[in-house]
């Protein structure tokens, strides 16, 4: 079943102004040490940074708080599973608001799709809760 579902564009020339001129005070406020090395390796970097704020975005909006209720910045990490596949890893307030939303017998699953064709980055969350298997 989904819980939650959410989308965001983001502007990939704002957060290479924001980088431009607040740099690490902008970066070590919305992203993880992890998303930093991530984006930091990219040529281009502010795209990278613009796909990772539109998913914590569209993550905020899935779990139905927005930026606030205690869900901050970076209580969601964008991460790749083994195959590479993005996803979202959450901790403090995002983790809490995911428990809560989730049905009793159910596992939460975060679904992420992130792109970008400059000037615009773009990233969908959908958040799915799947039934225990019973072992």
């Amino acid at each position: 079943m989904i819980l939650g579902i959410g989308s965001d564009l983001c502007d990939i020339d704002r957060i290479q102004k924001s980088l431009d001129r607040f740099g690490e005070r902008f970066t070590h406020r919305i992203f993880t040490e992890g998303e930093r090395a991530k984006s930091e390796r990219r040529a281009t970097r502010a795209a990278s940074y613009a796909r990772r704020f539109a998913a914590k975005e569209a993550c905020s909006k899935a779990l139905g708080t927005g930026l606030r209720a205690g869900v901050f910045w970076r209580d969601m990490e964008v991460v790749n599973l083994p195959g590479g596949r993005p996803t979202l890893r959450l901790t403090g307030g995002a983790a809490a608001r995911l428990k809560a939303m989730t049905p009793p017998g159910h596992e939460a699953f975060v679904h992420v799709s992130m792109t970008d064709d400059p000037p615009m980055a773009q990233a969908f969350v959908v958040i799915e809760a799947r039934p225990l298997s019973g072992g």
